[in-house]
């Protein structure tokens, strides 16, 4: 099987995850903590970020492929990566420690759990089908 519409996301989701990756690194190298947080917030926020990342797009990316897999309409992924890249752009300007409730957050994570539900619906749908 070769996946056609999957990887139009994956990669720059994980061009996103990288860039995430790099701010964490950047700010360990400068607040000299090699593990942890050490006490900073700023690098708790970094780090939550990109890990918020790795565990969404790691997730829906799954369900993805296991959708294109299984035959599903590119409309179906499309959807589903559009939401994906939509959550892990907004995401991480709204993960921020002194506003719990900020929309770009409510919009990251909201994409994400539609992106996922939407390949959900299709994998269940096949799966009922057959």
């Amino acid at each position: 099987m070769i996946f056609v519409v999957t990887p139009l996301y994956a990669l720059p989701v994980a061009a996103i995850y990288l860039a995430l990756w790099m701010r964490v690194s950047a700010m360990r190298g400068a607040t000299g903590v090699s593990f942890g947080d050490g006490g900073n917030a700023a690098l708790l926020q970094r780090i939550r970020q990109h890990g918020n990342c790795a565990e969404w797009m790691s997730f829906v990316l799954i369900l993805m492929m296991l959708a294109e897999g299984l035959g599903a309409p590119a409309a179906w992924l499309h959807v589903s990566g559009v939401l994906l890249l939509i959550g892990r752009i907004a995401h991480p300007f709204g993960l921020k420690a002194d506003t719990a409730g900020h929309p770009l957050r409510y919009v990251g994570n909201g994409s994400n759990i539609l992106a996922a539900l939407t390949a959900m619906v299709y994998i269940s749908i096949h799966i009922i089908g057959q």
